[in-house]
């Protein structure tokens, strides 16, 4: 067997079948719906169907059902303007909230600057960096009344937003319930309304009132999963979100989860050729709930999972409209793996690539396990004209209809996603390099380093700079072994047995480092700011040498210490291991 013969078995015409199904029979599956219990049902039904072994889990979720909202321009005229209230927001008293506005453009902290927030409605770009629960927690520190958050889009769009504001990832706990899940009323307009909002702003003073109405609470939700086994115990996850806000929801994520089942079709019935299982995941709580079914399925089967999963590929957006180009996301030791996949397969094509974040359902960063994703893309020509509507200006509206799936490029789509997969189930070395994870390493902490003199940055770099030696080492000696066994097809399993292992803990050892602040048994909120950067636990080190000396600098000097020492450590583990390997590989 052979990939091209995998690739060859892969048909676009049932992922067609599938979408037209789910949109036209299984619309608005909210988390914890009827129709997002029919959905879980029926993605069981098509794994079973290739002769997976399936089980649907039901798992309470804390869950939100927005309606539309009320909004009115009290003053300088009085004007109604539709809303959507966002999910999870907080209920306004039953006569609204009255305040005036303040245009905070993409709702970061930065944009705050100069301004008085306090009792302020803020309007925001519901697009940029950062997310929309982040948004709502940094308005929410910094004293806000409430949030209007305008669609992405051409300036024409009139297209009215949903989409969730919590924060907490997954189910709270006690622990972040009280600090991490939304304190203020937020809802979504049409970018028309939004631009006509910072236009009358730029001219004087903008108040208005609006009046959320939504129900947040716990339900049931039903997640699916099934498992092709492989020879080894070892397997990859490909998964992707089953639940949508209200409409048919084409894109987000009928074409993805259409996808998966037929993947899972194609490779059922090569089984015997996989050396790593194969195990799929349809999740929900994505978006009425922000990750509840990825986050629960890794902390229930974290021991499992922890020894044996090799990576997760995750499908979400495919095929959209109008996309030209291909967009990645994945951890640094993927990058050469999928990226050559993608020239040989999408000649001439334009790939970008950037470093996998905490958004979407990596739920798998603290765990250690790499993540890719990857789908066909709008061109930075067209992101600029449609405010960085990087998933189409239709995105969690109702406008997210069939036809904003392009059919004629889901061919390719599933080309590549069975290339991705050939690779990391039958490969006898995992395809992982980290010689680039550690010039990631060595780049921040030099990034780093004049602020971070105080708490000994400069001996983390070193820690990092040996690291990035034995990585050369470690890729040069999996490479040649890569190569013997295409070659030659030695059966001596020991070198890969040992590479492997070698590339899964270092994995465990420096994802939750690279992608979270919170490390390896938690979940930062959704949209972090420190997740934009690398090494999140080290984000406050340019405002530590800002501060002067005083108690605000001594406690994070102290806090900042503690994270350089997790830091240095993961560095030294890591090379450690890849000594050990090569010495024990000979």
């Amino acid at each position: 067997m052979s990939e091209k013969e995998i690739l060859a078995e892969l048909s676009a015409d049932n992922v067609r079948a599938h979408v037209e199904h789910i949109c036209t029979n299984i619309p608005s599956r909210l988390a914890g719906s009827d129709n997002q219990h029919r959905m879980a049902e029926y993605s069981a039904k098509a794994l079973r169907e290739a002769d997976i072994a399936v089980t649907v889990h039901t798992l309470p979720g804390l869950v939100s059902y927005p309606e539309k909202a009320e909004l009115k321009i009290l003053s300088p005229v009085e004007l109604t303007i539709e809303a959507n209230t966002l999910g999870h927001s907080t209920q306004t008293p039953p006569d609204g909230i009255t305040g005036m506005l303040l245009d905070v453009y993409t709702g970061a902290f930065e944009e705050f600057a100069g301004k008085d927030p306090k009792a302020a409605i803020t309007l925001s770009e519901l697009s940029y960096s950062p997310a929309r629960h982040e948004k709502q927690r940094i308005a929410g520190l910094l004293g806000a009344a409430g949030c209007v958050m305008m669609n992405w889009g051409h300036d024409t769009n009139t297209s009215v937003p949903w989409g969730s504001v919590k924060p907490v990832w997954g189910n709270p706990t006690p622990d972040n319930y009280g600090t991490e899940m939304p304190v203020l009323p937020c809802i979504g307009i049409a970018r028309t309304e939004g631009l006509r909002l910072r236009e009358m702003a730029k001219q004087g003073p903008v108040r208005l009132w609006f009046r959320t109405k939504v129900e947040n609470g716990w339900r049931p939700i039903w997640i699916t999963t099934g498992e092709v086994p492989g020879r080894t115990e070892d397997f990859v996850v490909l998964g992707g979100h089953q639940d949508s806000w209200f409409g048919p929801a084409a894109t987000d994520n009928a074409a993805g989860n259409s996808c998966v089942m037929e993947l899972a079709r194609v490779f059922s019935r090569h089984r015997d050729q996989l050396r790593r299982g194969l195990m799929l995941g349809f999740w929900a709580g994505h978006e009425t709930g922000t990750m509840i079914g990825s986050s629960w399925f890794v902390d229930r089967n974290w021991d499992r999972l922890r020894e044996h999963m090799a990576g997760y590929v995750e499908i979400d957006q495919p095929s959209c409209t109008g996309t030209t180009w291909w967009s990645a996301s994945s951890n640094a030791e993927l990058r050469r793996f999928h990226q050559a996949i993608e020239r040989r397969l999408m000649p001439g094509r334009t790939l970008k690539w950037r470093r996998a974040t905490k958004v979407g359902d990596a739920s798998f960063f603290g765990l250690g396990a790499p993540t890719l994703g990857g789908h066909s893309a709008f061109t930075e020509e067209e992101l600029k004209a449609t405010a960085l509507a990087t998933l189409g200006w239709w995105h969690h509206t109702l406008d997210c209809t069939i036809d904003k799936v392009d059919f004629n490029q889901m061919p390719k789509h599933l080309e590549v996603y069975g290339a991705y997969l050939w690779e990391l189930l039958t490969a006898p070395v995992l395809p992982y390099t980290y010689a680039p994870v550690a010039e990631q390493f060595i780049g921040r902490l030099t990034e780093l380093a004049g602020g971070g003199k105080a708490i000994g940055l400069d001996g983390a770099l070193v820690h990092a700079e040996e690291f990035g030696a034995a990585a050369a080492r470690f890729d040069e000696a999996a490479d040649r072994w890569r190569e013997r066994y295409a070659k030659d097809g030695t059966k001596d399993g020991a070198p890969a047995e040992m590479l492997n292992g070698c590339i899964k803990r270092l994995g465990r050892l420096l994802i939750p480092l690279e992608s979270t602040a919170i490390g390896t048994y938690g979940h930062d909120p959704y949209g972090l700011t420190a997740q934009t950067t690398m090494i999140p636990c080290l984000a406050e080190v340019p405002r530590l040498e800002k501060l002067p000396e005083a108690e605000e600098r001594w406690m994070l000097e102290t806090k900042l210490v503690r994270q350089r020492n997790r830091v240095a450590d993961a560095l030294g583990d890591a090379r450690r291991l890849i000594d050990e390997t090569l010495a024990r590989l000979g």
